[in-house]
């Protein structure tokens, strides 16, 4: 016997046009490529959304087509968000920080027939505009009197002539909640990126499952600030998730230094905010420097690599709690998030900071476990040390155009995250597997290290690296960059660690460098640290 339920798709253009009725005259700000600010209401962006639409058909551009974007987090990229999927096609948001080799690579791969672009971008898409055959049309998302008569770019047109004249009504068509929506490559650390087609289902039951209470818990009465940018994986789901439950949206643009971050946040009173450490390192850094602090913001989600402990002492000192957070492009991304259980309100404060120093608790929709290396299943007890294994409906089953053959094992997919879970459910991640040192058959972790090396008053970024040893196979070496002004020996970074690990776990040298290489997503690129130490002597 079957449910009597009414059965309609879960659709992306259902949340567009919820929020433009249910919350028609909450704001939409953005800080423009040009520097002004630019305001407009959930209203305006679903009129223009249904234009962009209307634009795709009149191309025409058939159904499941997919229109790429090289653009910063502001209205246009909004409103393509909702223009382009919610007609059928596919959305596919382009790292614009990849070497302009590995966009153009991108844009082959995908098939992509349009590209949108902010100015900023523009010198990028001269580089590959003869090298992308398939893109028929190239869009700068600027107003009309600032497209340049010189681009060099065939039929180049403007964002705002290519939807002036059409109409803002639109009849957003049903169709197979699993029909793909949006398109997000890898970051292609080693060998080519690999897309991960996400679909109409997969985004919405994220959607829900990302504002719950002990995820991001956003409401209507918060105003919400997505650092990390919408080329990546979606903007951890914020420019869906606002408008579904109808939160204000402030946009940053491609302003994302701590001064301007910070300007931002005050200005249009920001009560929750995402991005990855990197980012949110500057904005302590400028707060600190101004003598300032937070009067609105009270909780921030911080994900893309691990948030040292450091940081979230630092946050709390100023009202602000950080939401650690665990994911993967192939997830959507989110798949953890910490936030303390009831039993532990009554607990000490330091039990409860290393409580939220781990990536968390799944939400509903996400399983997971941690295996051996022969694959068994390894207990809950927040001890046993495993490979990191997930699945659930909004988790990849397979990359784009079968990329890398099956990536799930027996239906599990393996995030290549080393992890530990205890009994009340919050994980852990103890390294990347690639990451691991194993030191005399022990593994030390590299994250362990690089938290308390954080800590250090001197130390700006840390980075941990094994490097070959004769008699233990591998040692840690640490990688440091001091923040301006300071100083710092070897010998004092070193002596730092002293009763808060146990001696051989010790890194075995600290090497002082100008800059930490960061990927096209603000991760410390650990690959690049290894080839340019890979012949380092350590000390005798």
């Amino acid at each position: 016997m079957l449910g009597l339920m009414q059965d309609r798709p879960l659709l992306i253009s259902q949340l567009i046009e919820f929020a433009a009725r249910h919350h028609p005259t909450t704001e939409i700000v953005s800080r423009r490529i040009e520097g002004d600010i630019h305001r407009y209401t959930y209203l305006d962006a679903a009129r223009r959304a249904r234009q962009v639409a209307n634009a795709l058909d009149r191309l025409p551009l058939p159904v499941g087509e997919r229109v790429a974007t090289l653009a910063w987090n502001g209205y246009r990229h909004f409103e393509m968000y909702y223009g382009v999927s919610g007609t059928g096609r596919v959305l596919h948001t382009v790292n614009p920080r990849l070497a302009v080799e590995q966009v153009a690579w991108i844009l082959n791969d995908a098939e992509d027939r349009i590209l949108c672009f902010d100015a900023t971008f523009l010198q990028v898409v001269k580089a590959i505009a003869d090298k992308c055959p398939t893109v028929r049309k190239w869009i700068l998302m600027c107003d009309v009197d600032q497209l340049p008569p010189d681009s060099g770019i065939e039929g180049l047109v403007s964002y705002e002539s290519w939807i002036e004249g059409e109409s803002d009504a639109y009849e957003w068509p049903e169709f197979d909640e699993r029909t793909a929506a949006a398109l997000c490559y890898t970051s292609g650390t080693t060998g080519n990126p690999k897309g991960v087609l996400y679909s109409h289902r997969s985004t919405l039951l994220h959607c829900y499952g990302a504002g719950l209470p002990d995820f991001i818990s956003m409401s209507a009465r918060d105003v919400v600030l997505p650092v990390v940018p919408m080329f990546h994986v979606n903007a951890w789901s914020l420019p869906y998730l606002a408008p579904m439950v109808g939160a204000k949206m402030v946009f940053p643009g491609a302003a994302l230094d701590g001064k301007s971050i910070y300007e931002l946040l005050e200005s249009e009173g920001v009560t929750v905010s995402a991005g990855v450490p990197t980012v949110w390192l500057a904005l302590l850094n400028h707060v600190q420097s101004v003598g300032g602090r937070f009067s609105s913001m009270y909780r921030t989600l911080i994900g893309g690599s691990a948030c040292p402990p450091a940081m979230i002492a630092k946050f709390a000192d100023y009202g602000v709690t950080v939401l650690h957070a665990w994911g993967m492009t192939e997830m959507s991304p989110l798949g953890t998030v910490c936030n303390l259980k009831r039993k532990h309100l009554e607990q000490s404060p330091e039990h409860q900071r290393a409580i939220m120093a781990k990536q968390g608790r799944a939400a509903f929709g996400v399983d997971m476990k941690i295996v051996d290396t022969e694959g068994k299943e390894l207990p809950w007890d927040g001890v046993n040390a495993g490979d990191l294994l997930v699945r659930g409906p909004w988790i990849i089953a397979k990359y784009f155009k079968g990329a890398g053959g099956d990536p799930l094992a027996d239906g599990w997919f393996p995030t290549g995250d080393v992890a530990t879970i205890d009994a009340d459910g919050y994980m852990q991640i103890t390294d990347r597997s690639k990451d691991v040192i194993k030191s005399g058959g022990e593994w030390i972790s590299s994250i362990d290290i690089e938290n308390i090396a954080m800590a250090h008053p001197v130390v700006a970024m840390a980075a941990c690296i094994a490097v070959r040893h004769p008699k233990w196979d591998e040692r840690p070496l640490l990688v440091v960059m001091k923040k301006p002004g300071e100083q710092a020996s070897r010998e004092e970074i070193l002596s730092f660690f002293n009763g808060r690990v146990a001696k051989w776990q010790v890194p075995d040298d600290v090497v002082f460098v100008d800059t930490i290489p960061l990927g096209a997503t603000g991760k410390v690129q650990k690959i690049k640290l290894r080839e340019q130490f890979k012949d380092y002597k350590l000390p005798a």
